[in-house]
């Protein structure tokens, strides 16, 4: 006779704990045409979920990647609820990730979300990455996009993802193949450590830029724009604004982060970078306007304790002769 015996737990939950709402301002998808081989969520022997988790990694195609798309947290929303009647219920996982963008990137969104089988990871403000999409049932994608009314209005292309699954957007901590590099997703988020962040413009928290494994390490030469560039500690480099991206290498890199002042004072003045978990590569990209001045801070100890002013970009809105590095 199978074991009916309940799989039941107790919930607890700390006095005084806090729980942070929201999500993180990037979030990942993939077309599951991309997926060779899924984790697994473990199951006993009547089929029941013992785990709520992931175990393994997702096995891409050759050359494939997670692409991610920048939202604006206090606009998108990651909710679960139950459909179906007892004994087949399901969840149904929901997700609406708004992007501020209608330029022409953001309007080819829906050539290739609509109509395809999509999966998505989302981190949360603990840094747990969930997973929106179920290797059974098929993920519904759909875009909105509203170019906004009069001088006031506000422009958002939404997408908007139903995805049928056995619980509520499962838990992921295995590792996340990008076009900046491979991180592995928070495998314990109630540190509030690990995982990625990164934003359209900005994407606050202090998740993704702890490492160990020795001492970091970073390379003198920095991509920013598109272009690489030479610094050293202590320099600025000046170029005509807009900042869009900046792109740092090294080993063991932790506590990269960018810092400057908004117009927007409701927006947060420092931004965390998308950073691997091996931390040989830390990327940002959004749009800081000129003039301004951003400074790139990094950490220097192997521990991600500390972190100290690196270099400066001064971002001039009229164009100059003068983009060099220069040294103070």
């Amino acid at each position: 006779m199978p074991d009916c015996s309940s799989v039941q737990r107790s919930l607890a939950w700390c006095q005084g704990r806090p729980e942070l709402p929201g999500v993180k301002r990037r979030i990942y998808y993939i077309s599951k045409y991309d997926i060779l081989q899924w984790p697994v969520l473990n199951h006993d022997s009547n089929g029941r979920l013992t785990s709520s988790s992931y175990s393994g990694n997702f096995v891409l195609r050759a050359d494939a990647k997670w692409k991610f798309i920048d939202i604006i947290s206090d606009k998108s929303q990651l909710t679960s609820e139950a459909q179906g009647e007892y004994p087949s219920q399901t969840q149904l996982n929901k997700l609406v990730a708004v992007h501020p963008g209608v330029e022409a990137d953001a309007t080819a969104a829906a050539a290739y979300l609509n109509n395809n089988d999509n999966v998505f990871l989302v981190e949360d403000m603990r840094g747990a990455v969930r997973v929106v999409g179920s290797d059974k049932w098929p993920t519904k994608t759909s875009v909105a996009q509203d170019l906004g009314q009069g001088a006031t209005g506000t422009t958002s292309t939404t997408i908007n993802v139903e995805a049928t699954d056995e619980c509520p957007a499962p838990f992921y901590s295995g590792s996340i193949d990008t076009d900046d590099g491979t991180f592995t997703a928070n495998p314990n988020p109630a540190t509030g450590s690990g995982g990625n962040t990164s934003g359209s413009g900005s994407n606050s928290g202090n998740s993704g830029n702890t490492s160990s494994g020795g001492a970091p390490t970073y390379s003198n030469t920095v991509v920013i724009n598109g272009t690489s560039r030479t610094v050293s500690k202590g320099s600025s480099v000046s170029i005509t604004g807009p900042l869009k991206s900046v792109k740092i290498t090294g080993a063991n890199m932790n506590n990269v982060s960018l810092s400057y002042t908004p117009a927007d004072e409701d927006e947060s003045p420092e931004v965390f970078f998308n950073i691997t978990n091996n931390a040989t590569v830390a990327s940002w990209s959004g749009e800081i306007p000129a003039p301004e001045s951003v400074i790139i801070y990094r950490g220097y100890s192997s521990d991600g304790s500390t972190a100290q002013l690196w270099f400066t970009i001064n971002l001039t809105a009229a164009s100059s002769d003068d983009d060099d590095v220069t040294y103070d």
